[in-house]
């Protein structure tokens, strides 16, 4: 700092409170930010991996509601099956 400037009346962390409720940060590791060049590419590659996880995760909900139902009687599989002499 300057000589010049003057905090003798100033009060420390007066606004860090309000600035902390207003904000998410967060401190990415040295080799994590070399790879984004700002805030905003990893906000959107953020976004990408959130809808993947999404997307999955409704997938897996569907393959579950399937496997629950049960199964009708001459399913294609056994008809199949029959179809080929089994």
């Amino acid at each position: 700092m300057r000589r010049h400037y003057d905090f003798s009346g100033g009060v420390r962390g007066k606004y860090a409170k309000r600035y902390a409720e207003g904000t998410n940060v967060v401190v990415l590791d040295p080799d994590v930010a070399d790879v984004f060049k700002d805030g905003q590419s990893v906000n959107e590659t953020l976004r990408a991996v959130a809808r993947i996880f999404d997307l999955q995760s409704r997938k897996r909900r569907d393959v579950t509601k399937r496997s629950n139902r049960p199964r009708a009687r001459g399913s294609s599989s056994e008809a199949a099956g029959a179809r080929r002499g089994r």
